[in-house]
């Protein structure tokens, strides 16, 4: 079967661009900025705002449909792409995203979603223009963009298997949250409404159950700072065997089960910075500037100076404290300082006061959210596996190397 070179101008009704509105919103309609666009076709909601129902009807040009190809073109992540769905609209977005209509009749959205998700197209769009000092590609270029296509129904059949794996990873994505929130649920409503199992028979005096002790993260935990060896020396990184994490793998991480990092470090590393060993499931919270992400690895690991990491000094307490922490990161934000940027600093950390339940409830919460945890862990793996499967058919099947 012939498949003809077409450009994205020739396949599409409508190649545009968003626009910024004056004011955001709390709540209300999707705006969807370019932080959104990660190169999955579920897109990130991290990088939504939101705009209200007046602002979105002035910003016409930049409304939305379901089967919008959406490609960042300005910014240091030009050529990230992402597919809107309906579930996503109604919605906006910035004037940093392109935004690709396609004609029904002569390409498939998610076919041409998939032509932009490859990394050859990818490397090809950032090449675009990556002598500016910011890089950018307009409208024009844009719709010159060239690739090969077959005809509509042969789209649609590479579309939809290539689609299948998406499917997958997004219910697995779904589960991962849905196993999340229900830990954090439980914690709500055993720790903070204080309806924990057998609540009835226990007394409250100003707001502290009896039995529960008045503590401070220092006495229940031990907290450790992390290091950096310099990027310079490349034995310090060089064929290195301890993952290495920094905040953006736990700010780019949409789940709190970490399966690894971008950067390993030697032993010779190690040791030529401040970082130490941490145990498996150590409680990662990053601590400078994006605060209050965290995140929990199963073995051994270390971090960079942006963490304050927690090994709690009670039993089945990992779980209790983790869930304790996230539902006081305003507070956490708050005891943070600096100009250039916000840092917690250890003793302002280890000093925040915290509520210590009895060991059973703790043990049940542990059993609970620790399973959670696993399950995610597990739900990710499997989601690794079908992005590697997924993303090595994809130049195959999108060149017609593979029939399907």
């Amino acid at each position: 079967m012939s498949w003809a070179t077409v450009s994205v101008g020739d396949v599409t009704s409508v190649v545009t661009k968003g626009t910024t509105p004056k004011v955001f919103a709390e709540e209300g309609i999707n705006y969807v900025k370019a932080e959104a666009l990660n190169g999955d076709s579920s897109l990130n909601e991290k990088g939504f705002y939101f705009i209200d129902a007046e602002t979105h009807d002035s910003l016409r040009r930049s409304q939305l449909m379901e089967g919008d190809v959406l490609l960042t073109i300005a910014g240091a992540k030009i050529g990230k792409c992402g597919i809107i769905s309906e579930a996503h609209l109604p919605a906006n977005t910035n004037q940093a995203v392109g935004i690709m209509r396609p004609d029904r009749s002569k390409a498939h959205p998610r076919f041409l979603y998939y032509f932009f998700k490859q990394p050859q197209t990818f490397r090809y769009i950032q090449g675009l223009n990556s002598q500016a000092a910011q890089p950018n590609i307009n409208l024009t270029m844009l719709k010159r963009v060239e690739f090969k296509a077959p005809d509509i129904e042969q789209q649609k059949i590479v579309a939809d298997a290539l689609s299948s794996y998406d499917d997958l990873i997004e219910n697995n994505r779904r589960r991962i949250a849905l196993l999340e929130a229900s830990a954090r649920l439980l914690y709500k409503e055993w720790f903070v409404h204080l309806r924990f199992p057998g609540h009835e028979h226990v007394k409250v005096v100003d707001g502290v159950p009896e039995g529960w002790e008045q503590s401070t993260i220092h006495d229940v935990a031990e907290t450790i700072g992390g290091g950096t060896p310099s990027t310079k020396v490349p034995e310090y990184w060089d064929d290195g065997d301890i993952v290495w994490f920094s905040p953006t793998d736990l700010t780019a991480n949409n789940c709190l089960a970490l399966l690894d990092s971008r950067k390993k470090i030697t032993e010779t590393g190690l040791k030529k910075s401040s970082a130490k060993t941490l145990p498996p499931e150590t409680i990662l919270m990053s601590s400078r500037a994006s605060i209050g992400y965290f995140g929990l690895y199963e073995h051994e690991c270390c971090t960079n100076q942006g963490f304050i990491s927690c090994v709690p000094r009670l039993g089945n307490f990992r779980m209790y404290l983790l869930h304790n922490l996230m539902s006081r990161v305003e507070e956490i934000i708050g005891l943070a300082s600096g100009t250039t940027f916000k840092e917690i600093s250890k003793t302002n950390f280890r000093a925040i006061p915290i509520s210590v339940p009895p060991s059973q409830l703790l043990e049940e919460f542990e059993q609970y959210a620790y399973d959670a945890i696993k399950q995610v862990r597990f739900l990710k793996k499997q989601m690794q596996k079908l992005v590697e499967a997924r993303d090595l058919l994809l130049p195959r099947l999108m060149n017609g190397e593979i029939e399907v």
